[in-house]
């Protein structure tokens, strides 16, 4: 029994690891990005930008983690029964999603006035109605995605994946530095830099119809649609439902950042303006600080995607072995690292935020809204890896109500705090919603899986955080004493300074959480560079203690 899990284990991996890579680059990729536009564009610039880019980010997740994902699970089941069923699948899903995202290409982009009209910059309709064009790549990217992934063929979609975001950030950088140093305005370079969503999609279909046209067999692919595909007895409406729904729910976890953003693009601007706190220029430049959490928090939370990619497969196959005890172990194993790197990433960048600020985005402007933004970096780990546990198990429905729930919270939050609170209320919705969203994920998985999912590691993680905090805050002000410099010098004694921070802070922090026995070998495995980290403190023979214990 053990053999065989052994092994179903390695080859689920085997699969999952290249998207798993994929996606971890890409994730760093569409983060880092932001921090160089920033500094191109100015906070005019990357306010004009975040407006728009939450339509594109809700595409980008559902052709890369929605519906390709759906679609190879159908092609996989069918695969079993008759050999052409897949093509209509393929048919059906391409013929629907073609529909229902031309559909909303032409609602966005003869709407993107009113849409502008209810942000409150009539300006914005230029880049929505270049964003729109990004929707038209949905379809062939999720067919042909899912296609590969249902032939058990990763290579494509990772490719795809890597080469759409390359040229995307290329496109952006390159762009908005030409149309901004010839005297274009601030809107017509951001509508350049969106036009990377369209370069982007176009490199990752020619990537896979390249993968395509290697496959002998697929070049007759067009015509067996309409002769084999329709010849079989597969539902169409149950294929519809089942890309629609679940296609949907599985990267609910991942959409949740995206709908938030795309709340305050839909509020904070006018909120900021209307509250009369704020003129025209300067809610700009406030919603263009605010966006530069955005960057942060992804790049905060690239262990928990790492985790989420990986869990789903994973759990799914032991449910299948109904190997419950497998499940507990993983559940708790992955809220535990989710926790623990979430927490210390969360405090870690509370206590150099200014210095980061700073060497990042030429100023500390916002630093204590992005010191709030930063909680959410815990709460997303938390959330990410909780969705991908109970998707694991076959409840897709409940992270999507969950979701929902926060998205709601956070829109009510945002009309009552924004008006007396300004760019921090903003940032208090946002923590305050996706709190109630961890509860929820959390409250579920204990209670469906009987399993206790926070106990005295917690109090041990908190701890190693405050004693990083303090390490973190003596550091900083020996330096400053030490050069006898003012509170924020240059741009590159900032650097220095985040740079050895994160380094210190980091050793700290691991140090404190494994001599504490916080982290087991297993568990110190999965974070990055964990195997060093082990050899490094020692703890590569020290006797596994057991997660029933806590």
């Amino acid at each position: 029994m053990e053999n065989t899990r052994e092994f179903i284990e390695k080859q689920i991996w085997k699969s999952a690891l290249i998207l798993t890579i994929a996606g971890i680059i890409t994730k760093i990729l569409s983060a880092a990005y932001r921090i160089p536009f920033q500094n191109i564009a100015g906070d005019i610039g990357f306010y004009i930008y975040q407006q728009v880019y939450p339509f594109y980010g809700i595409a980008l997740i559902l052709a890369t983690y929605g519906f390709p994902v759906i679609i190879s699970k159908l092609i996989a089941e069918q695969m079993e029964e008759k050999k052409d069923a897949p093509f209509k699948v393929l048919l059906v899903a391409f013929v629907f999603l073609s529909i229902f995202f031309i559909g909303l290409f032409l609602i966005l982009y003869t709407g993107a006035e009113k849409i502008s009209y209810w942000m409150g910059d009539m300006e914005l309709s230029v880049p929505l109605k270049v964003v729109s064009f990004s929707l038209l790549f949905v379809p062939i990217l999720s067919v042909l995605r899912g296609y590969f992934q249902g032939q058990n063929n990763m290579t494509p979609t990772a490719i795809s994946q890597i080469g759409e975001q390359s040229i995307r950030v290329t496109t952006i950088l390159v762009f908005t530095y030409f149309l901004l140093t010839n005297g274009y305005s601030s809107y017509i370079g951001a509508a350049g830099a969106v036009f990377g969503s369209i370069t982007g999609g176009f490199c990752a279909v020619i990537i896979l119809f390249y993968f395509w046209t290697k496959m002998g067999k697929n070049r007759k692919f067009i015509f067996s649609l309409s002769v084999k595909g329709t010849s079989t007895n597969t539902n169409s409406l149950s294929i519809i439902k089942a890309i629609t729904v679940q296609g949907f729910t599985i990267c609910i976890g991942s959409l949740f950042l995206i709908l938030l953003q795309l709340v305050d693009a839909m509020t904070l601007y006018s909120e900021l303006v209307t509250s009369g706190d704020f003129s025209l220029n300067e809610a700009k430049v406030a919603k263009g600080i605010f966006d530069r959490g955005q960057p942060l928090i992804q790049l905060g939370t690239v262990v928990a995607t790492s985790l989420s990619l990986t869990l789903v497969p994973l759990i799914s196959s032991a449910k299948v072995r109904n190997d419950f005890a497998y499940i507990k172990e993983q559940v708790q194993l992955s809220i535990r690292v989710s926790v623990i790197v979430g927490l210390g990433a969360t405090l870690g960048l509370i206590a150099i935020i200014k210095s980061t600020n700073y060497m990042l985005f030429t100023n500390t402007s916002g630093s204590y809204t992005l010191a709030i933004l930063a909680i959410t970096i815990l709460f997303s780990s938390i959330v990410m890896t909780s969705a991908a546990i109970l998707q694991g198990v076959g409840k897709t429905l409940a992270p999507a109500y969950f979701v929902l729930i926060g998205v709601v919270c956070k829109i009510i939050l945002n009309y009552i705090f924004i008006p007396y609170f300004g760019t921090i209320g903003a940032a208090l919705a946002t923590v305050a919603a996706y709190l109630l969203t961890t509860v929820f994920h959390v409250r579920a998985l204990t209670k469906m899986l009987h399993v206790q999912l926070f106990s005295g590691y917690t109090r041990k993680a908190l701890f190693a955080g405050v004693c990083m905090i303090i390490i973190l805050f003596s550091y900083q002000l020996l330096l400053h004493e030490l050069f006898h410099l003012p509170e924020m010098g240059s741009r590159l004694f900032a650097t220095f300074q985040s740079l050895s921070a994160v380094m210190i802070g980091g050793f700290i922090y691991i140090l404190i959480v494994v001599k504490t026995n916080v982290l087991s070998e297993e568990e110190l495995s999965l974070l990055p560079f964990g195997s060093k980290l082990q050899l490094l403190i020692g703890k590569r023979n020290k006797k596994r203690y057991s997660l029933k214990e806590e």
